[in-house]
């Protein structure tokens, strides 16, 4: 091996020999400052068989860390996964950048099974309709991340797009995350772009935020003509993005009719299902299945009271009607004014703009809902000594 003399004074060798079967391994450290890797892994029948030096990259710790810090900008993956991918990659950003993700997506497909409670709703609308999404994640602090933001947001504006959700059709048009995924994306975000499919997508953002990302549902809603669609999103970070989303389509009857108080009160209207949470439009939309139900829960109640049997079917009438203010939009008390109910809402809003209007559909959609939610330690100790 030649060395400048420069290099000679600042060298020193050290060799140990340990025995591990029938095979001598001699290691040797070599210090000093260089301006480029010493030396790379010695080949077999180089004529140091057995031989392993170890490499010291080109890069200073200043460098390094600047790689790091740029790989993570570019990435936003965890710094140990960043550095590891770095040093393996000796310190090329590039083929790092392309490790990282290969890994990532890797990881990605194992944590599929995870629960997915957390997210966001994101909702994109044009002149004739309305598209909304669920997108899943394990924690609130990734839903915080601007880049799932983002995907929630070109999710939407893909399901808006999408040629299922044109159908001019009564009520919320579902689309299978299976459909929309196989659509394809044009993301141009810094840390995730190109013309990808919205399963690729999803699958890089959870490789890029380490947790399980999941696109669970989607749906659009066409406006009747004429009419409008209103919507509401709560707890928004920003602009068409929400932890709880109302969707209600209002039709008038006149098209010259006064859109904006149209307007004015379908957004109150769409508030008013988030917050009071209908599951029915009208009375007669209640299902069989669910009235009996209910009818015999109330039954059982009354019966428990050891009254006479006329006073016991009084009572379930009278709670049957307590029921359907509850879950029937219509029969519902407004939330913006507990004297009235939403029919007298609408009542009151077609004698002002002179036509008549109806609510065509509604749909409410929040985050996580009908997902078991794993308990956390806490909770687990309060249920059990509960």
């Amino acid at each position: 091996m030649a060395l400048s003399g420069g290099a000679k004074r600042s060298i020193g060798i050290i060799c140990s020999k340990v025995r591990s079967g029938h095979h001598r391994v001699l290691t040797m450290s070599v210090k000093g400052s260089c301006s480029q890797s010493i030396i790379d892994d010695v080949q077999s029948g180089s004529g140091f068989p057995g031989v392993f030096l170890r490499r010291y990259s080109a890069a200073s710790s200043s460098d390094q860390m600047g790689l790091i810090k740029k790989l993570r900008e570019r990435t936003s993956a965890p710094i140990k996964d960043v550095k590891s991918a770095l040093v393996d990659c000796n310190w090329d950003i590039e083929a790092a950048q392309k490790e990282l993700r290969r890994r990532g997506v890797y990881q990605a497909s194992k944590k599929s099974s995870r629960k997915a409670t957390e997210g966001l709703l994101a909702l994109a609308q044009n002149d004739t309709k309305t598209a909304i999404i669920e997108l899943n994640c394990e924690t609130d602090f990734v839903a915080r991340n601007d880049i799932f933001q983002y995907m929630a947001l070109s999710l939407a504006k893909l399901a808006l797009s999408a040629e299922g959700s044109s159908q001019q059709v009564a009520g919320a048009f579902p689309m299978t995350p299976e459909y929309l995924e196989s659509l394809k994306l044009n993301l141009a975000h810094p840390k995730i772009s190109g013309e990808m499919s919205a399963q690729e997508a999803v699958t890089e953002l959870a490789a890029m935020m380490g947790e399980n990302v999941k696109l669970r549902r989607s749906f659009a809603m066409s406006k009747t003509s004429p009419g409008i669609i209103s919507t509401y999103l709560h707890s928004s970070p920003q602009s068409g993005l929400g932890r709880l989303g109302g969707v209600l389509s209002l039709q008038v009857e006149d098209p010259n009719a006064d859109m904006a108080a149209i307007q004015r009160v379908g957004s109150e209207l769409a508030m008013h299902v988030v917050a009071n949470k209908p599951l029915f439009l009208s009375k007669d939309l209640v299902s069989s299945d669910a009235l009996d139900n209910e009818r015999e829960i109330l039954r059982s109640q009354a019966e428990a009271s050891g009254k006479p049997k006329i006073a016991i079917e009084k009572m379930v009438e009278g709670r049957l009607r307590k029921y359907f203010e509850e879950v029937v939009l219509m029969e519902q008390k407004y939330v913006m004014n507990d004297t009235v109910n939403v029919k007298t809402v609408l009542d009151n809003l077609s004698k002002e703009v002179g036509s008549p209007v109806r609510i065509e559909s509604f749909l409410r959609l929040e985050v996580g809902e009908g997902i078991e939610r794993a308990l956390s330690p806490c909770e687990s100790i309060i249920a059990e000594v509960g």
